[in-house]
């Protein structure tokens, strides 16, 4: 079992109600067992999933790759400043 204590160790911040909200749409798109980049974002598309940005507009591959990349600038910029353990 994994000690509770270690469960955030490695976020700067707490997600966003977006981040969040992203995420549980990909584990239900995943847990369909698609796992291709094109058909997820096709499956986002078709569920209304929004963009954690808050941009406007569709899924496409740019937007996806995108919205990963600057999720994930913002939780290194957040570790590096705050440590982790958020």
């Amino acid at each position: 079992m994994q000690n509770p204590a270690l469960k955030s160790q490695s976020k700067g911040r707490a997600l966003t109600e977006a981040e969040l909200a992203f995420a549980e749409a990909l584990e239900r798109i995943y847990e369909t067992g698609c796992h291709d980049f094109s058909e997820v974002v096709e499956k986002l598309n078709q569920t209304g999933a929004a963009l954690p940005s808050g941009a406007a507009g569709p899924w496409t591959l740019e937007t996806f790759e995108a919205e990963l990349k600057a999720i994930n600038a913002a939780h290194d910029a957040a570790h590096a400043e705050n440590g982790i353990g958020a």
